[in-house]
């Protein structure tokens, strides 16, 4: 086992997954690649073992499925982890009453029911250790759930990435376990063609590439961040957003109904 360890990386034949495995690769960890597609998934690792000198495992799993779910589960049981980065996940546009309930059952078991159930199976180990990184890779749009245009789902469903990330390091930090959540803004990958949205509509100078998400991602939690807004140019902007949140926990619970409620 390399000294870092071995990162285990969903939805990692392309875009953020595969931005994630090759810097994760340069930086000396031994990888797990997991995604639905077993020919792209391995020629995706094949790229990666004639380019580095790390050991590259690949992990065919659809984690909408309980049985490949289950056994993406017990690989991360193994003590060889290191890292876990949840990316793996789609977006199915459109309001809540034209989606199908197939794709909205999909959209869900991936993005939150298969993102926690993988931190659950690898957070035991990585608490023995004493060390261990859960990166879960969300989206700005867990911040705007009230936009307009926006799919409520979709974004409900990186809003509980967020909420999961950062319960989680209050759970976990104390063991020597990092979680951060990875706020990315658009950025250039497949999940707009997948979405029905053509990419070239969108304006370019608000177009990340995924290899400059992920290094400003992995150099934010170099940097102790707990969330990481790899676009945001002041962190006091996102500080501030924290203290105003802060500032209304006193009055979230009280005994009586605020005045504005009574006769």
């Amino acid at each position: 086992m390399p000294e870092k360890g071995v990162a285990l990386i969903t939805g990692a034949s392309a875009g953020i997954g595969a931005a994630y495995a090759a810097i994760l690769a340069a930086r000396g960890y031994d990888l797990v690649l997991v995604a639905r597609d077993h020919v792209r998934l391995e020629a995706a690792s094949a790229a990666l073992r004639g380019s580095t000198d790390v050991a590259v495992e690949v992990l065919p799993a659809d984690l909408t499925r309980p049985a490949d779910l289950r056994r993406v589960e017990r690989r991360l049981l193994r003590d060889d982890i290191s890292v876990l980065v949840n990316n793996a996940g789609i977006a199915v546009p459109g309001r809540l009453v034209d989606m199908p309930p197939d794709r909205l059952e999909a959209m869900l078991l991936l993005n939150v029911l298969a993102s926690t159930r993988l931190a659950r199976a690898v957070a035991p180990g990585f608490v023995a250790r004493g060390r261990g990184d859960i990166i879960n890779v969300g989206s700005v749009v867990g911040l705007n759930a009230d936009r307009p245009g926006i799919s409520a789902v979709y974004t409900a469903s990186k809003a509980y990435l967020l909420a999961l990330s950062e319960g989680l390091q209050n759970e976990l930090g104390r063991a020597g376990v990092r979680v951060q959540a990875v706020l990315p803004g658009m950025t250039r990958t497949e999940i707009w063609e997948k979405a029905n949205i053509d990419i070239d509509a969108l304006a370019a100078d608000r177009l990340m590439g995924a290899e400059v998400m992920v290094e400003a991602a992995l150099r934010g939690l170099d940097l102790g961040e707990r969330v990481t807004i790899p676009s945001l140019p002041d962190i006091a902007d996102w500080l501030s957003f924290m203290a105003a949140r802060e500032a209304l926990r006193p009055n979230l619970s009280r005994s009586e109904a605020a005045d504005r409620y009574g006769d």
